[in-house]
């Protein structure tokens, strides 16, 4: 397949929520989103005895994923015949004179994904089409910092799968499905590209996010010929410009069995989101035809909240059911010996996170 060909998946240009190219909170400031979110974990903190239980929910990972853990070290974790499904990756140091026969030890070429070890919300990841790209990059990001080099999957499709498991059970459960889409302008033959942007109901509205883009800085004001499909983000991302939509409801036995095997494949793995590039949705509901590409714990958020179709009330009950349920899992674990990291070691590796995220490159 080629490359264009598996950067425009079919469905992109259609908005999730029908004629609803966004939700009224989709952009709302974080502080104001997340507001009730916020005094609900501390009211749960109260109830537990503990502000940072949730970093229980996951005892093998740092802070139990809920901020400031590797992306490599959850990766690492999977185990036995689930790791065939993990996208080839490495980590390196961000430095020039990088030796290109890391990347045949690790099965890498080009084209290839360059991401964060330390890292959220798509800040910094690119798509690499040759060494000139990686030595760009990497000249960009911040020195002795680690990056994730990772093969690119060229299935059309990508998903985020939320998988939630107490302890006490015997399996576990897929909570949310999202499907990722990012937003495609096809060309007129006589509009720029900076136009097509400003004239589509949902990019029109959120511009900023695609006007900056290294990627795209040189194509603004050139004129798509007619039908040409122009994708505007790489990086599924709702907060980068990617489009969500909730296929929950689609969550099959034969998926979640798919998941559950990959959650048993890592140890004490009780609550997070899988993120995976499949390359039919057929497919993928049969539990077959995917990649994972990122394994996200307690840290995760339930990403079909952000679908234009979902209401406000739907989006916060979301948000309260999954902390609640990080909650509830690190306290089950609390209770087999496993210890949370405490409120003041969170805070630092939030603290961290976020200072890197402040000076990583330009997402694509």
């Amino acid at each position: 397949m080629k490359l264009a060909d598996a950067l425009a998946p079919a469905a992109a240009a259609r908005p999730a929520g029908g004629d609803r190219p966004l939700s009224f909170f989709e952009f709302w400031p974080g502080w104001l989103f997340y507001f009730p979110v916020v005094v609900h974990w501390i009211a749960l903190g109260v109830r537990h005895g503990d502000f940072s239980l949730p970093t229980a929910a996951n005892p093998a990972i740092t802070a139990g994923g809920l901020c400031g853990e590797r992306k490599t070290e959850t990766l690492d974790l999977v185990r036995g015949p689930a790791r065939r499904l993990l996208a080839h990756y490495t980590a390196i140091e961000a430095r020039r004179g990088f030796a290109a026969c890391r990347l045949a030890s690790a099965g890498l070429d080009y084209p290839m994904v360059a991401k964060p070890d330390i890292g959220c919300n798509g800040t910094g990841v690119r798509l690499l089409r040759g060494p000139d790209d990686l030595d760009r990059y990497l000249s960009e990001f911040p020195p002795g910092e680690r990056v994730v080099l990772q093969e690119f999957v060229p299935h059309e499709g990508e998903a985020g799968v939320f998988y939630v498991r107490h302890p006490d059970e015997p399996s576990g459960r897929i909570t949310s499905i999202t499907l990722k889409h990012a937003p495609v302008l096809i060309g007129d033959g006589h509009s720029t590209l900076r136009q097509l942007i400003h004239a589509d109901p949902r990019a029109g509205r959120i511009p900023h996010l695609y006007l900056h883009l290294p990627r795209l800085a040189h194509r603004l004001d050139s004129v798509p010929s007619q039908g040409e499909r122009v994708r505007l983000v790489f990086v599924g991302n709702h907060c980068k410009g990617s489009i969500f939509q909730d296929g929950t409801r689609l969550a099959t036995p034969a998926l979640t069995e798919a998941f559950e095997r990959i959650a048993r494949s890592m140890p004490n793995f009780h609550f997070g989101r899988i993120d995976v590039r499949f390359e039919s949705l057929p497919a993928l509901l049969c539990g077959e035809g995917f990649r994972i590409i990122e394994i996200n714990g307690a840290g995760s958020e339930a990403t079909h909240i952000w679908d234009p179709a979902t209401s406000l009330w739907q989006a916060w009950r979301a948000q309260f059911f999954h902390y609640g349920a990080a909650f509830r899992i690190g306290a089950a674990n609390r209770v087999r010996g496993f210890r949370s990291c405490g409120v003041r070691p969170m805070y630092r590796h939030w603290r961290r996170q976020k200072h890197l995220m402040a000076a990583y490159p330009m997402n694509d």
